[in-house]
């Protein structure tokens, strides 16, 4: 029997504790259907603003596979009202129950609460995920970053009185005293903050092309956001530790670099109640959502877990004993790839498969290559001798 992957989210029912991130692929109703029509837990639309907008100047993403990638958007969406029209909303949940939720990214707060008001308390939208941590609008701060911005977006939406469960995403935070101060603005807010999502990608990096010598996309000289699996190190980091602050009641959703169950099992670990995927999505479609949920249950079964409240928030600390059993661990799963690959591979060893198979092939070239230049050697002796 599979284990169960679901969760409850901002006391949402979930399936599954996996779906997709606000950004590429959750523009639309079409691109949400397949979504919905996967193996996520819920759908999660676009950052909305007040009206419809294209976004920042071409080209404004690049892509380093298996390394990074980097956006500066500039939240193109359809605008608010698409997101809120029971249309859009009936055609994204593709005949599913999934929870459906809304995100909200206004140019100022006054936009915020106006989306906010139009949302209301349309019985179509489960929750709402406001996105305060968003670096890529020319111009504008990220608000998470300033504590009294924020404290000012927080008080002024818990007045609303909002019927539907509020997130709020984050930036990542990097120095202890800020995750603190966060979280100390945050608690305040308990009663309205149903979940933290976080994190949103790492501002104000610089790629380079170095043969044009010139910024690799186009947008604010050259500068965007960071995401994929250079960021999982510092989400995780940002998970764990605001686990360890928020108030008990504030669920926990990790963010960032997620591209396999393996990296699903660390932010549960780490203390996330759900975990969002964005690039990988965006990169791979939304079968990355069957993949990695087969992913994750397959390490469940391997570790005896048949739920994910069995290990979430249990990250135990550094000992000798721990590393006794990685070393352990890792020689054992070396021996079974090896086993796996003669035996023509297998669900879960493709991965391991592809990797010995091409060290074979590598081998036979570079018998190949020495061979000849062996028997090149022999002829030139035998020439002198």
């Amino acid at each position: 029997m599979a284990p169960s992957l679901s969760t409850t989210l901002a006391g949402l029912s979930l399936e599954s504790c996996i779906f997709n991130a606000s950004g590429p692929r959750s523009g639309t109703d079409s691109a949400l259907s397949k979504v919905a029509t996967s193996r996520a837990g819920a759908i999660l639309a676009k950052s909305a603003t007040i009206e419809e907008q294209t976004g920042n100047p071409l080209p404004r993403t690049w892509q380093c596979d298996g390394v990074a990638s980097m956006n500066s958007e500039g939240l193109p969406n359809k605008g608010i009202d698409y997101y809120l029209a029971e249309e859009t909303i009936t055609s994204s949940k593709a005949g599913t129950d999934k929870p459906y939720m809304l995100s909200i990214s206004g140019h100022t707060l006054a936009d915020n609460v106006e989306m906010l008001k139009r949302m209301g308390d349309n019985p179509l939208i489960d929750a709402v995920e406001l996105n305060l941590a968003c670096p890529n609008v020319i111009g504008h701060p990220i608000i998470a970053y300033d504590m009294e911005q924020l404290e000012e977006a927080l008080s002024t939406v818990s007045k609303l009185k909002l019927k539907k469960p509020l997130g709020i995403k984050m930036p990542p935070f990097f120095d202890g005293v800020h995750f603190a101060a966060a979280a100390e603005v945050i608690n305040k807010y308990k009663k309205s903050v149903a979940y933290v999502a976080s994190i949103n990608t790492i501002g104000n990096a610089l790629v380079v092309d170095v043969h044009a010598e010139m910024p690799a996309i186009n947008p604010k000289g050259g500068f965007g956001g960071i995401s994929g699996p250079a960021v999982k190190y510092t989400a995780l980091a940002n998970v764990k530790k605001m686990r360890e602050l928020l108030d008990p009641s504030i669920d926990i959703v990790g963010v960032g670099g997620v591209e396999s169950g393996t990296d699903v099992f660390e932010m549960l670990l780490c203390g996330a109640t759900a975990v969002q995927i964005g690039t990988k999505h965006w990169i791979e479609g939304p079968a990355c959502f069957d993949r990695i949920a087969g992913e994750l249950e397959e390490l469940m079964l391997k570790k005896g877990y048949k739920s994910i409240d069995e290990f979430k928030g249990k990250l135990k600390p550094w000992s000798k004993e721990g590393v006794a059993l990685s070393r352990k661990a890792k020689k054992a799963a070396g021996e079974t790839a090896l086993v796996s690959t003669k035996a023509g591979g297998g669900a879960g060893a493709g991965g391991s498969a592809t990797m010995s198979a091409f060290c074979a092939v590598l081998v036979m070239i570079i018998a190949v290559l020495l061979a000849d230049k062996f028997d090149a050697l022999s002829l030139k002796l035998g020439a002198n001798f």
